[in-house]
């Protein structure tokens, strides 16, 4: 039997999540079924964009829920308090320098349903984060990436 897919992610993000999904099930699903309703009383639907179009978003909108409702049921809460307070884990911000002589770069790193690099908030399943978990404060450590290795060194964990 296959292994079950799991979620990692902080409380925070799981909340983020079912925040999302009660928005697009109480605000946005009534929404687009009002959308399909007028689109439809506007008579022949094989020449109707508008009811396609509604139909389009009805469909994105279905899959996003049943996405958000899977990862919420498959969550496994990462409590970052759980671990060495020096050492490298999914819901931690870490800050590094690329060696020689870069500017520091801080990130914290989460389940993938929660990355925002934008935001400074980067999914344990990318080459840095990969590279950086399991490591700690102090340590040189090569991070493999596709434009090639480098060598950092991990100024501050928390």
């Amino acid at each position: 039997m296959a292994e079950q897919e799991s979620y990692p992610m902080t409380a925070e993000g799981r909340d983020k999540l079912q925040k999302e999904l009660e928005d697009l099930k109480v605000n946005q699903r009534p929404k687009v079924v009002e959308r399909i309703k007028i689109a439809r009383s506007y008579g022949d639907l094989s020449e109707n964009s508008e009811y396609e179009s509604a139909k389009d978003e009805q469909s994105m909108l279905e899959s996003r829920i049943t996405t958000i409702e899977h990862m919420i049921q498959y969550a496994q809460i990462i409590d970052s308090h759980d671990s060495d307070k020096d050492e490298v884990t999914v819901g931690k911000a870490v800050t590094f320098k690329e060696l020689p002589d870069e500017e520091p770069e801080t990130y914290t790193i989460v389940g993938a349903a929660e990355a925002d690099p934008m935001s400074g908030k980067i999914s344990n399943d990318s080459p840095i984060a990969k590279g950086l978990l399991g490591h700690r404060l102090n340590e040189e450590v090569v991070i493999h990436i596709p434009a090639g290795d480098m060598k950092v060194k991990i100024l501050e964990v928390k």
